[in-house]
């Protein structure tokens, strides 16, 4: 009898010690997707932060200052600085350029024109954090106008809206509504006025985007202060308003564009526009250069995927 009791004993007692790995492991097993909901939900209160800490401060290597009461205002231009276009969003879907970036009518035009219709929607070209809403009135300037700085280091301007629909200090997001075309301000017609701004310095979009084929010209613009008045102007004879070679007809005369072509046929540094297919060899073979150059010059690899509209040095 007391044997048979100890025999029940140990077989408890083992089976008590069995039981205890395997509870713990039953414990583990139910702590796992915890540990992962809770990994997943720091990552994404880290995502937050530094999404936070961006906009609080965008493009602060190149802005001392958060002003509402201005649109723009010079600052003084770095030597060099590399714009990041890979987060964009056409403003619009629009691909008709109306009027080009320069000279126009005795003034200078900053931006481009855009097509648009009373009403369309209006997007944010980059992330970032809306700097001003106003409107200078009617027959005046921009009339109802938006002003976004990207962390990017670009100031983007939309303007002759017929409303606003973001707030001053309001962050956004690429591809985010902000607006709606309109034709007030100094506009002849319904249309969206466009301007990219570095340190409050007019760049020409078309450097950075081609309306035409609704895509950024490249993943990165390179601003050199010496060169982006030349960009400019090789922009628009490449992507600009009308014109079989892609510049407005109604410039031709224009000293500054008659310029540019000049440089654009003699200048060291020549330019070629990708088309759908072309390969790296081909445009080599076709400007008389090799892979290697081509490669060196614009700092890409052999391997890298070419997109139409695309825009490469090859001398």
């Amino acid at each position: 009898m007391i044997l048979r009791k100890l025999k029940n004993i140990a077989i408890i007692a083992l089976s008590s010690f069995a039981v205890i790995p395997a509870f713990g492991q039953d414990l583990l097993a139910n702590q796992a997707p915890i540990d992962r909901k809770m990994n997943a939900v720091d990552a994404a209160m880290l995502k937050q932060l530094v999404d936070y800490e961006e906009y609080d401060s965008p493009a602060d290597e190149l802005y001392e200052d958060w002003d509402n009461t201005y649109a723009h205002r010079q600052t003084a231009l770095p030597d060099s600085f590399r714009i990041d276009l890979r987060d964009f969003y056409m403003p619009t879907p629009s691909r008709v350029i109306t009027s080009n970036f320069g000279s126009r009518w005795g003034r200078q035009h900053k931006g481009l024109d855009i097509k648009v219709y009373i009403g369309d929607t209006i997007r944010a070209a980059f992330s970032g954090k809306v700097r001003v809403v106003k409107n200078e009135g009617a027959r005046k300037g921009y009339g109802k106008y938006i002003v976004i700085r990207h962390p990017n280091g670009l100031e983007t301007i939309y303007g002759h809206l017929s409303k606003q629909l973001v707030a001053e200090n309001q962050e956004v997001r690429a591809g985010d509504p902000i607006a709606l075309g309109g034709n007030t301000g100094r506009s002849t017609g319904s249309h969206l006025h466009f301007e990219t701004r570095l340190c409050g310095v007019a760049l020409n979009p078309a450097i950075m985007f081609d309306f035409v084929n609704q895509d950024i010209v490249d993943d990165f613009y390179m601003f050199h202060r010496d060169s982006y008045e030349h960009d400019g102007r090789m922009a628009t004879l490449l992507r600009g308003a009308n014109g079989k070679n892609g510049y407005d007809p109604a410039m031709v005369n224009s000293p500054n564009m008659g310029k540019s072509r000049d440089m654009a046929s003699a200048g060291s540094t020549r330019y070629h526009k990708v088309r759908k297919g072309e390969t790296l060899s081909a445009i080599a073979r076709k400007h008389g250069t090799s892979v290697n150059a081509i490669c060196r010059l614009n700092r890409i690899s052999k391997n890298v995927r070419l997109r139409p509209g695309q825009i490469l040095k090859y001398n």
